[in-house]
């Protein structure tokens, strides 16, 4: 299943890597053991950030993706699940909405 992983930086330990010059390799490191469908660069809340869209078949593999980033940067994660708009569509709309609604 496709998940999206919110991740805000802290100032602190991410500047100290830049400063010493890790900062590529331990992002390029935790990219390469996640391996990312999508993986994007920015801002959040005044933090450093990043958003990457992953596949997970269980929820076991979940501290495997998180681990990396609370260990090398102190950072913060999010986790959701995604659907594509073809999931949507099996998601049976319809009959939950006749049942529920």
């Amino acid at each position: 299943m496709r998940m999206i992983i919110n991740v805000e930086l802290p100032h602190e330990p991410f500047n100290k890597a830049v400063r010493d010059g890790s900062a590529g390799a331990k992002i390029r490191n935790i990219l390469e053991a996640s391996k990312p469908e999508a993986a994007y660069f920015t801002e959040q809340d005044g933090h450093r950030g990043a958003v990457l869209v992953v596949n997970v078949d269980e929820a076991s593999q979940i501290p495997a993706l998180a681990e990396p980033w609370f260990l090398y940067f102190n950072a913060d994660c999010e986790f959701r699940i995604a659907m594509t708009a073809e999931d949507l569509q099996k998601a049976g709309l319809d009959a939950l909405g006749k049942k529920w609604g």
